[in-house]
């Protein structure tokens, strides 16, 4: 089997994880952590999301957390966007790579972002218009790819659709979330076969959970397929607002011992990310659902 000779890793524990705690870490905390993992050589990282302060109260100091970043080539930073109100906060940090994402599940567009699926559609093109008219570069991330409970199956043509209108508005990369963690090899398989010949040379990626113990299995089998692009959280944490008891996103360190295993450079120590986890651990006063932190 060939598999890429380098996978491309974005980090989004400070985001995706850290929005799903019950504990606020303050500003110094997450900078803390950032600059831990990008001296263990991560190289993307999504620090903050722009939503509501009310409703995320994690997130709040999603402009102090990008002011105090300090300035490098090295690291993509990249914040994720619902609206345009969080487009245009985005825009007025120094932010480079800002994420908008679709729902491919009506309910859960609703539950998400307040929005049906079509008018989600609508609100996203404003939104990477307004990102390239301030020159950001924009990842375009579909939820609920790979299913979504609340509804009982979602089809390929419903992400073919989406990602034809993400990659038609010319999205830098665009990312298939496994949102409630339902992928399976064969629905990854399925739903790569019909998007790659769509993307071009736009890079694909995955974002994927562990929710059913599936994520690693599945990141295999997008390997196979010449995927090169994962989002992993370290410590494997987050979760999802919709799944309860869910675990979290595939961990950072599990993926990196997975990839090293298989000869596909990542330029990551990723025993200093485990280092970072457990201190991330420490702080939060429990467990993580990631192996491989525990034992580096």
């Amino acid at each position: 089997m060939v598999y890429p000779k380098h996978a491309f890793i974005t980090e989004v524990g400070p985001r995706d994880g850290l929005q799903m705690e019950k504990q606020v870490l303050s500003t110094d905390q997450k900078i803390r952590l950032i600059n831990g993992l990008v001296k263990a050589g991560v190289s993307a990282v999504q620090v903050a999301s722009f939503v509501h302060p009310g409703k995320v109260p994690q997130m709040a100091d999603a402009e102090a957390v990008i002011d105090a970043l300090l300035p490098t080539d090295k690291v993509a930073f990249s914040a994720l966007t619902l609206n345009r109100k969080g487009m245009e906060r985005a825009c007025r940090t120094s932010i480079q790579w800002i994420e908008v994402s679709l729902s491919v599940s009506e309910e859960q567009s609703l539950s998400n972002s307040g929005m049906s699926v079509d008018k989600a559609l609508a609100e996203v093109a404003a939104m990477i218009d307004l990102a390239r008219q301030e020159g950001r570069k924009v990842r375009g991330s579909i939820q609920c790819s790979f299913g979504c409970v609340h509804e009982c199956e979602i089809e390929v043509f419903q992400v073919q659709r989406l990602a034809e209108k993400l990659l038609n508005k010319g999205v830098d990369r665009l990312i298939l979330a496994d949102t409630t963690g339902m992928a399976t090899p064969p629905a990854v398989r399925q739903n790569l076969a019909a998007i790659l010949p769509m993307a071009g040379d736009v890079p694909v990626g995955l974002h994927l959970h562990d929710t059913r113990g599936m994520g690693l299995v599945n990141l295999m089998t997008a390997l196979e397929m010449g995927i090169a692009h994962f989002d992993t959280s370290l410590g494997g944490l987050g979760g999802c607002p919709f799944v309860a008891g869910a675990a979290g996103n595939i961990a950072t360190e599990d993926t990196i011992h997975l990839l090293n295993s298989l000869n596909v450079a990542t330029g990551i120590d990723y025993a200093k990310v485990a280092a970072e986890s457990r201190k991330l651990s420490h702080l939060l006063g429990r467990d993580l659902t990631g192996r491989m932190y525990r034992l580096l």
